[in-house]
């Protein structure tokens, strides 16, 4: 079984996020891989050591990012592709053009991806990758089993679960609850060294026509401070009718 793993390297969860001149600055920040993408890297792992195959992680992203595909690595992933982007501006619809133009002509069975990265949250990457291959997808996932050719998913829908069964190749996202990610060990730190790492450049790849960015961000902003909150006392009604004309009269919202 052949399975691709989507990863993105983005900030770490913890680091305290800086605004220079209306963008994040990244100077002394710490990166990590995205944490949905590591549940997407266990679960390839998993899959191999019960089917065989192999696991290719594939990154878009500038050189540091190779810290995060060495991660991978030592997690027990095969071999790792990098596509070079330290001068490009991307957004998630060309990020998943370059993606296709990775993939087109290479042998795979499944592609597993985070449900979404923490910088951004859009969720857009892996169904517009898709939807560009034309296979199916399947997203928020939490339980995965392969039969023969087939899927058999549990994915996530709002507190409950829903049941898909998809023929391969398919692509799935995956959702925290999929698994428990692996910390790489000492042997795989050593073995990582060693793999191979396959790094591209956009003039590597076959574009159709020019690589094009359908989102531009005009503005990057912290969410306003929220005020203190108010208890209403009294009856229940009394709380219900005073209610109603705070959020006409100050609120704004009825």
């Amino acid at each position: 079984m052949n399975i691709l793993v989507l990863m993105k390297q983005t900030f770490d969860t913890e680091e305290k996020i800086v605004l220079q001149n209306g963008t994040i600055s990244e100077e002394g920040a710490n990166f990590i891989i995205n944490p949905y993408d590591e549940y997407a890297i266990e679960e390839a792992i998993q899959l191999r050591e019960e089917h065989g195959g192999e696991v290719t992680v594939i990154t878009v992203g500038p050189e540091r990012s190779e810290n995060a595909l060495r991660t991978a690595l030592a997690m027990g992933a095969d071999k790792a592709v990098r596509v070079d982007s330290e001068d490009l501006n991307l957004d998630q619809y060309s990020t998943a053009k370059i993606l296709e133009a990775v993939i087109k002509d290479r042998d795979f069975n499944i592609i597993l991806g985070g449900n979404m990265a923490v910088d951004y949250s859009s969720g857009q990457v892996g169904p517009r990758l898709a939807e560009a291959l034309n296979i199916p997808q399947v997203t928020t996932v939490t339980k995965l089993q392969i039969d023969g050719n087939r899927a058999i998913v549990e994915r996530d829908v709002e507190g409950d679960k829903e049941v898909v069964i998809v023929s391969l190749p398919v692509l799935i996202t995956a959702q925290q609850g999929l698994n428990e990610p692996r910390y790489p060990s000492l042997p795989g730190i050593m073995k990582a060294k060693n793999k191979p790492i396959e790094r591209l450049e956009i003039g590597d790849l076959d574009f159709d026509k020019f690589l094009e960015v359908k989102t531009i961000p005009t503005e990057i902003f912290f969410p306003p401070k929220k005020g203190a909150g108010r208890m209403l006392n009294g009856e229940i009604k009394t709380q219900v009718s005073e209610l109603a004309v705070l959020l006409r009269s100050e609120a704004k919202v009825i």
